[in-house]
């Protein structure tokens, strides 16, 4: 009967602790509520592509080898995604260091001394000999969910590393895109400016010629000089750009100085793709973006580190042992006489910190409502970037609509104003000003081809990649 009461005893004893480890432990997470839409209110085009395939190439949408070889080379070199990766590699590194908390802790003590006394003492002594060897074990009982929750929350800051380097290469792909249809679109400029600089170069050259014959005076050659002239610095500044452009995108491939100073980007010819999300997709899917998937992933491990951090009102029970042997002589040392055992256990209960684990656990609630708040916003934002591309998107396909019919209507005028200036119709001031504003049309064409192209690539970025439909 005794037997029976000691152990219903036990058990009334270690109850309330289970129950107070269950107390413990903190807040189980729990993804935030928030009104999110049902799906996205995109406006479909009959010559788009639907958003699908696999995220990780998007890119290979424009259908451009040169761009893809890019992509792959900042991909592998960038040093962005080198410090991204290691990140990664330093919190796998500290997962492992925290989940060994939860484990014994065993080491080997060797131990040989020899000492020599003062013999002129009270108590001289003769020179002793002493040899200790033992085998350490240490483990502190995780009652409370302390370590397990630091486990929890070390986890956690392994899939934020991981999602910021997914967001690395995300953001990296999208620049890359960005400043390769910049780089095209400066190529384009440049050769529209070049064809117009030749037509009045030739026209310079023939001015020559009837002044020398006395068709023409000297201000209308002057004139003509002063024409190549603004066109000659309008095509050096778009040169330096193009260069600028050039290097900057040299520098994200991850190339190194000397290929900075000296190598050559090839373009191609990115088409003009243009893509809608499909029917259907409903919009949560959003929260898989990467940057998302890091908050939350912060969320998570703060709000795992106030169970931590309330683990300390609790007692820290720590069980220790050895095994091993003790002798004054080597030759003794591995006897049986000589072995020697220790098995104790410590605990320890906080009394008085001058509210030290209070302070504790208001700062870890207070990060974690940090990152909360944070959270939320960057949930509001992505969907505001989904809406700003989709928007972008359809505005880039009306301009460079209206860029290429106002383009093709000032080439064919420029045709005619060529051939009313040869026949003495037109003047040299009316043909001018016609050339100038298809020059100008041209080039805001062009711009309206980069700009369509980079929406695209911005719908990807703010999409997370794109996935594919589950149907």
């Amino acid at each position: 009967m005794s037997k029976m009461k000691r152990k219903l005893k036990a058990v009334a004893v270690l109850l309330p602790a289970c129950l107070l480890a269950a107390c413990a432990s903190g807040p189980d997470y729990k993804r935030p509520d928030m009104a999110l839409p049902e799906n996205w209110p995109a406006k479909q085009d009959s010559t788009a592509k639907p958003v699908s395939g696999t995220s990780e190439q998007w890119w290979h949408l424009y259908a451009d080898a040169f761009l893809d070889q890019l992509e792959e080379e900042a991909l592998a070199q960038n040093a962005d995604i080198q410090v991204a990766a290691a990140r990664v590699l330093e919190a796998r590194a500290q997962l492992g260091i925290t989940e060994a908390d939860q484990y014994p802790s065993v080491s080997a003590n060797v131990a040989e001394s020899r000492t020599k006394y003062s013999q002129i003492s009270t108590f001289p002594r003769p020179t002793q000999n002493f040899s200790h060897v033992t085998l350490d074990a240490s483990y502190e009982l995780d009652l409370w969910g302390k370590l397990r929750r630091a486990s929890e929350a070390s986890r956690a800051d392994l899939l934020s590393a991981e999602s910021a380097r997914d967001t690395v290469r995300l953001t990296l792909t999208a620049q890359v895109a960005q400043q390769y249809f910049a780089l095209v679109s400066l190529d384009a400029q440049e050769a529209a400016i070049r064809r117009v600089l030749a037509g009045r170069q030739e026209r310079l050259a023939l001015n020559r010629k009837q002044l020398a014959v006395g068709v023409i005076s000297e201000y209308d050659l002057h004139q003509a000089e002063a024409d190549v002239a603004a066109v000659q610095a309008q095509l050096t500044s778009i040169v330096q750009a193009r260069d600028k452009q050039e290097t900057a995108l040299t520098l994200l491939l991850g190339r190194s100085p000397r290929d900075v100073m000296s190598s050559e980007l090839h373009r191609g010819s990115p088409s003009l793709a243009n893509t809608w999300v499909p029917d259907g997709l409903p919009a949560e899917l959003l929260l898989r973006r990467p940057d998302l998937k890091d908050a939350e992933s912060r969320l998570v491990a703060l709000n795992a580190r106030i169970g931590a951090a309330r683990a300390q009102f609790f007692p820290s029970i720590a069980l220790t042992s050895y095994l091993g042997s003790e002798s004054a002589a080597f030759a003794n040392l591995f006897t049986g006489p000589a072995g020697i055992f220790q098995f104790a256990a410590n605990v320890s209960q906080p009394i008085f910190n001058a509210g030290r684990v209070e302070h504790l656990v208001e700062a870890a609630e207070a990060r974690r409502d940090q990152a909360l708040a944070q959270y939320k916003q960057a949930v509001a934002s992505a969907f505001a970037d989904v809406r700003n591309a989709l928007s972008a998107q359809e505005s880039a396909r009306q301009v460079l609509a209206s860029e290429s019919t106002r383009s093709e209507a000032l080439a064919q005028a420029y045709k005619q104003a060529e051939l009313r200036f040869q026949s003495g119709i037109a003047s040299r001031l009316e043909l001018l000003d016609v050339e100038r504003n298809y020059l100008q049309a041209e080039l805001n064409r062009l711009d309206a081809e980069r700009a369509q192209r980079v929406a695209v690539a911005d719908l990807f970025k703010a999409l997370g990649g794109g996935w594919q439909s589950s149907n």
